[in-house]
C-alpha cells in the first residue's frame, strides 16, 4: 500500500510540474484560464492606414454611426494606440459623454496623452492596461471598441472575462478586424465569433463593409459569466471548441 501511495505522490508532483512548465510562458494571472488555440500577431507590426487615409474612407464614421455612438454615450477604445479613434469619438459623444483610452504600451499612452492635452480633449482619460486586462471600471460602458487590435490579444478567454464587467446594462463590444489569419493581424470571423460566445456573448450584428477593409461585429452580454475553468477553448479557425 505504501508503495502505491509513493506512487501515485510522485505521479501527482511530476503532473503538477509539466502542468507549471506547460504555462511557464504565460502570464500568472491568466493560467486559471484555457489556453487559445490560435497564433498571435506581433503587437504594432502592422499599421491599417494613416489618418487621413482611413478618413478619407470614412471610417470611423462608418463605425460610430454602425454602433451608434451619439452625444452622451461612454465608450472605452482598447488599444487606442496614436487615438485615431480616441479623438474622434470623443467629438462625437459631447461634453456629456465620456472617452476612456486604453493601451498597454506605456509610450503610446504618453503619445496620446500629449495629443489629448493639444487638442484640448476634456472628456476623454487615459489608462494603462494589461495584456490579460483592459483594468476597466465596473458597470462604466455604453460601448467598447476592440478595432484592429483584438487579433494581437494572446490571452483572449481572460481579456474577455476581465472586460466583461465593465459594460453597462444594454452595453455592448464592438470589433473591427479583417478576414485572415490571428498572426497576419487578422481574424476568421468564425473564430472571432466562436470566443466571445465561449465567455458569455452574442453577436447581435455582423457586417462587411469596403470602409473598414474588413468587417464590423458588434456583441452583447447573454446569461452569466462562465467560471475561469468552465470555458471551452475554440480549437480551430472554424470556431469549433474543445468540446465539439
Amino acid at each position: 500500500m505504501r508503495r502505491v501511495v509513493a506512487v501515485l505522490a510522485a505521479f501527482a508532483a511530476i503532473t503538477g510540474c509539466n502542468s507549471s512548465q506547460s504555462d511557464a510562458d504565460r502570464a500568472e494571472t491568466a493560467r486559471e484560464f484555457p489556453r487559445p488555440y490560435r497564433p498571435v500577431s506581433a503587437l504594432g507590426a502592422y499599421e491599417v492606414s494613416t489618418e487621413d487615409q482611413r478618413d478619407n474612407l470614412g471610417e470611423a464614421e462608418v463605425v460610430m454611426d454602425l454602433a451608434r455612438i451619439g452625444a452622451g454615450t461612454t465608450v472605452a477604445d482598447i488599444g487606442a494606440g496614436e487615438g485615431y479613434y480616441t479623438v474622434r469619438l470623443a467629438e462625437r459623444v459631447g461634453m456629456k459623454g465620456r472617452v476612456l483610452a486604453v493601451d498597454i504600451d506605456p509610450g503610446a499612452i504618453q503619445r496620446l496623452g500629449q495629443r489629448i492635452e493639444r487638442e484640448r480633449l476634456d472628456n476623454v482619460s487615459i489608462k494603462l492596461g494589461a495584456p490579460d486586462d483592459p483594468r476597466l471600471p465596473a458597470n462604466s460602458f455604453d460601448r467598447i471598441f476592440l478595432v484592429h487590435m483584438y487579433h494581437e490579444v494572446g490571452e483572449p478567454y481572460a481579456f474577455l472575462w476581465r472586460l466583461r464587467p465593465a459594460l453597462r446594462p444594454g452595453g455592448q463590444v464592438v470589433v473591427v478586424d479583417i478576414d485572415r489569419s490571428t498572426d497576419q493581424h487578422g481574424l476568421p470571423p468564425a473564430l472571432l465569433f466562436c470566443e466571445f460566445q465561449a465567455v458569455g456573448f452574442r453577436l447581435v450584428e455582423f457586417v462587411r463593409k469596403p470602409e473598414l477593409k474588413g468587417y464590423y461585429a458588434q456583441f452583447e452580454v447573454i446569461g452569466e459569466r462562465p467560471e475561469p475553468a468552465a470555458i471551452k477553448p475554440c480549437n480551430t479557425a472554424k470556431g469549433k471548441t474543445g468540446a465539439q
